[in-house]
């Protein structure tokens, strides 16, 4: 009897050991991110309100170095029902702290299309209006700085974001197409 209670309690403490409380890397986050292939994004309706900046122009660049930054890094448009939406965040006015978790996306609307810019008509996810909640224990708040971009991965099929991309640097007003792309591309160095 003595003998099987040692052996029980030898296996009980394996087991426990095994089940460690540890939470998850951003090791394990590329590694899931980088077993998808095909995406969409999440259009959003933050715009950039300041007349110092071209809402439209800068919203282009951003989806456009997000676009080829994804081709480059093997994964394909897929509207209908893409592994991963790529939900993006401009700061380039007011201070206004980036959600945490969840993440509400911003569609108080339910008719398609409506106030989406066009910047993202052909990339967007088609039920883009389903999507209202976003969790995930990986998403640490990012604090506000201005003319900075934060690109968040989502699941589709949980609703969990996979990973949350910014950068230290800031985008400088001067040649603002340019540094927008090097800030994006920025990003994806720091994912890849």
């Amino acid at each position: 009897m003595k003998f099987l209670k040692v052996n029980l309690l030898i296996v009980v403490t394996i087991i426990m050991a095994s089940c460690g409380s540890s939470g998850p890397t951003v090791k394990d986050d590329v590694k899931k991110l980088k077993s998808y292939d095909s995406y969409a994004y999440l259009p959003n309706k933050d715009t950039i309100i300041s007349r110092d900046y071209d809402n439209d122009a800068i919203n282009s660049t951003i989806i456009e170095t997000i676009n080829a930054n994804m081709r480059e890094n093997g994964f394909r448009l897929d509207k209908l029902q893409p592994d991963v939406l790529v939900y993006v965040h401009p700061m380039f006015d007011e201070q206004v702290a980036v959600n945490a978790n969840p993440v509400y996306t911003n569609y108080p609307y339910y008719r398609p299309g409506l106030y989406v810019g066009p910047y993202y008509r052909d990339f967007m996810y088609d039920n883009y209006f389903t999507i209202q909640r976003i969790n995930g224990p990986r998403v640490k708040q990012v604090p506000y700085r201005e003319r900075t971009i934060v690109i968040d991965f989502i699941d589709r099929r949980t609703n969990e974001i996979l990973w949350r991309g910014t950068t230290d640097e800031t985008i400088a007003t001067r040649r603002i197409e340019r540094e927008t792309r090097e800030y994006v591309d920025e990003i994806f160095k720091a994912l890849y």
